[in-house]
């Protein structure tokens, strides 16, 4: 059987080896790109990144890739959007000063709440994720994972869709319920590292170049 083709932006803002392993660990052939050319041509794109939201989006419009990531989703190839990468696929976010996102799903990049004695900001930690509605995960990148699942957070924003039915997973920080996960039509994105989340991590990969 023929391996998957993945491409992984490179844009300046992510560790891609840890990304790349997890990838050609689950039978993919990973290619890194850094042009609008390339982003247009991919099979299965890959947005990744970490740091902050207006760094992401100024590195993105300076190297020419916003309008082909857009431009891509229109085809009706798979999308994953990891981490910032996942937040920037929203309308705005609010680190530091309000910045335009990609606006390919619509809604907000907010801070996490920093007035809860028991939660630290950055949300550095494992935590579970459950569906918003029951058996929304049905042909979805989380299909085969159990509810009450934990996956490897970092982060100190959390995107909050406008739409409810655009969120595919949901965790709690504290008291606060967010996007653990998103999904729109062929687009999906998770807040949370599923490279770095072990065996449970790796199959939602394995099952994102199964879509």
């Amino acid at each position: 059987m023929s391996k998957k083709p993945v491409s992984i932006i490179d844009y300046g803002m992510s560790n891609l080896l840890s990304i790349t392993r997890a990838f050609e660990h689950v039978g993919a052939d990973v290619n890194t790109i850094t042009n609008p050319d390339e982003i247009l041509k991919a099979d299965y794109l890959v947005l990744p990144g970490v740091g902050a939201f207006p760094d992401g989006m100024e590195h993105l419009e300076r190297k020419g890739l916003s309008e082909a990531i857009v431009e891509y989703t229109k085809s009706g190839r798979p999308l994953l959007g990891i981490c910032l990468g996942m937040q920037m696929l929203l309308s705005r976010g609010h680190e530091h000063h309000l910045t335009n996102g990609l606006d390919i799903i619509k809604g907000e990049v907010l801070p996490l709440p920093k007035d809860m004695p028991d939660f630290k900001v950055p949300n550095i930690n494992w935590h579970s994720v459950y569906e918003p509605n029951p058996g929304i995960w049905k042909n979805s990148i989380l299909k085969d994972t159990e509810l009450g699942t934990c996956f490897y957070f970092v982060h100190s924003y959390y995107a909050k869709p406008d739409n409810i039915e655009d969120v595919l997973a949901f965790s709690k920080f504290g008291d606060l319920e967010f996007a653990a996960a998103v999904r729109h039509e062929n687009i999906v994105g998770t807040q949370f590292h599923p490279e770095k989340s072990g065996v449970k991590g790796l199959n939602l990969l394995k099952q994102f170049i199964e879509i």
